[in-house]
């Protein structure tokens, strides 16, 4: 490729990423789910393989991304674009993390052992973290003492599996039915990233992680404001402002 097409490929990526699609519209990554009456949407990746990472804010401008179109402008500039994208924790009115958030190895904001109202104090809570090439899920109890140091974390809550067992609070006749997503890694160190397609309940949605997809520890990331984008399915939810923002990332070719 000469130096022309290149220059034209870059200018065009960004543009078609969102609307390059595989046969059938499907990401090899991502497969839909059915269980215990729900529809999922479930994407998994090898953290080993593929670079996962959590952001929050833009660091030239100071401000919170808000949106999967400002990550992606701003992993442009990087010469980075995203293949996955989910919101990745709760927020506070200014788009900060509540609780825990790390990045490149920085702590940006302090866990939370609090209680408190919302389902972010539905304790337990929990974080999701990456360190190295792998990834992990601990309730935040068991995070403080293992002390893992790592590269990136997020808090949220509440923890929808813990060492194989449902959350104490879900019940399975309850009748707070919401979309949902959420994060598990199952015992082969794969992390799955779930988003129900309809309403479901907090029981059936932390079962899903637990029987489904083999995760004995699994964290919830939030309900209304629940969204995606994946490029390859020609999917960009743009429902509500985000904070925290969980993101699967490539290189710009050369």
């Amino acid at each position: 490729m000469n130096g022309s097409m290149k220059r034209l490929a870059k200018l065009l990526l960004p543009l078609l990423l969102p609307f390059s699609a595989q046969a059938g519209g499907q990401a090899d990554f991502c497969k839909s789910m059915d269980h215990a009456g729900g529809r999922y949407t479930v994407c998994s990746f090898d953290p080993a393989k593929n670079t996962i990472r959590i952001y929050d804010r833009d660091h030239v401008s100071g401000q919170g991304y808000r949106s999967f179109a400002d990550l992606s402008s701003a992993l442009w500039r990087q010469h980075m674009f995203s293949i996955f994208a989910m919101n990745g924790g709760m927020y506070h009115s200014d788009y900060s993390s509540v609780g825990l958030f790390v990045e490149n190895g920085v702590e940006r904001s302090s866990i939370s052992t609090r209680g408190g109202w919302g389902n972010f104090h539905l304790l337990p809570n929990g974080v999701f973290y990456l360190k190295g090439t792998t990834a992990a899920v601990l309730e935040t109890e068991a995070y403080l003492v293992a002390d893992p140091k790592p590269d990136f974390a997020t808090q949220s809550g509440p923890m929808l599996v813990i060492d194989g067992q449902l959350h104490p609070r879900f019940l399975p006749d309850s009748d707070s039915l919401k979309r949902r997503n959420g994060v598990g890694v199952s015992r082969d160190g794969m992390v799955h990233f779930a988003i129900s397609e309809n309403t479901v309940r907090f029981y059936d949605f932390a079962r899903l992680f637990r029987d489904v997809l083999d995760a004995p520890n699994a964290l919830y990331l939030d309900g209304t404001i629940s969204s995606v984008d994946i490029p390859a399915m020609k999917r960009r939810d743009m429902l509500f402002p985000m904070g925290p923002i969980i993101a699967v990332i490539d290189r710009v070719p050369d």
